[in-house]
């Protein structure tokens, strides 16, 4: 951001009116900066040093946004959508105006970590092929995941298009005999649980039918990938939630469409993020 910017263009980048509705109050003496009200709609200001106040709310500036979204499933990772809601439609209208967009994109079934910003270079940074930034994904798998498949993953699977994939880890979580959940087996008891909870994203009125609630770590990002990968190894995916990219992870506090803004920490741990993992 430039060191000064038009107070007329800084209130509109903010949304707080069209640019006539701005010029015209600040025709009627409603802006004051530092203290002493301006009438010239064209005065440059320094948003990071001179105190702006419109009808005496303070007015804070800023050009980058970064927001920690839990994306529901039914809704697309897009900016606009003729048919169906997007991410964008969640987030304030002081954030929309800032014009951001998703890092990446999930599923309109699949749910959990969305990273929405308008800082271009990050989201060039963590998408490059070249940086192979991991995204990890819990999924509830049709049928009994086991060592075979986590060796196949490990090496690398050949997807329905002949693309065969990096090396991935998988690991099982949890396992259950049936949809019913009877016979549930864990390496821990908040496996289990957290299994127990989406296990109604089993199929009804089926027989009953092994399942597995697993971990997957991936360091690219293929059209469909875990999907594919799984039917790769005989298996299907019935539900599926990202946990982390990169150093982010999904904040557990956040249900399906609530998000919150990065906190400064997260925001350098992403700029700063190797493909090793250090910082």
């Amino acid at each position: 951001m430039k060191a000064t910017i038009r107070l007329d263009k800084m209130l509109g980048n903010l949304g707080y009116g069209t640019r006539s509705e701005i010029k015209q109050w600040i025709k009627q003496g409603t802006v004051t900066v530092n203290g002493e009200v301006t009438k010239d709609h064209g005065r440059k200001v320094d948003p990071n040093a001179d105190a702006v106040t419109l009808n005496g709310e303070t007015i804070r500036y800023r050009d980058t946004v970064y927001v920690l979204l839990h994306k529901p499933a039914g809704v697309v990772s897009a900016t606009e959508d003729y048919r169906d809601r997007t991410v964008i439609d969640l987030l304030d209208e002081d954030l929309t105006v800032l014009s951001p967009f998703p890092v990446g994109r999930l599923d309109k079934d699949t749910e959990g970590l969305l990273l929405i910003t308008n800082d271009g270079k990050l989201s060039h940074e963590l998408l490059s092929p070249r940086k192979h930034v991991p995204k990890t994904y819990r999924a509830l798998v049709a049928g009994v995941v086991g060592q075979a498949d986590a060796e196949a993953f490990g090496s690398g699977v050949r997807l329905d298009d002949d693309y065969v994939t990096m090396p991935a880890q998988l690991r099982v979580l949890a396992s259950a005999e049936s949809a019913a959940g009877g016979g549930m087996k864990a390496d821990a008891p908040d496996d289990a649980a957290e299994m127990a909870a989406v296990l109604g994203f089993a199929p009804s009125g089926q027989e009953a039918q092994p399942l597995s609630w697993i971990e997957l770590t991936i360091h690219e990002g293929k059209f469909h990938q875990v999907k594919r990968m799984f039917e790769a190894v005989g298996k299907k995916v019935l539900y599926l939630r990202r946990v982390a990219m990169g150093p982010l992870r999904l904040d557990p506090g956040l249900a399906p469409g609530e998000w919150r803004e990065l906190t400064e920490e997260e925001i350098d741990s992403l700029r700063n993020y190797r493909k090793d993992g250090q910082e």
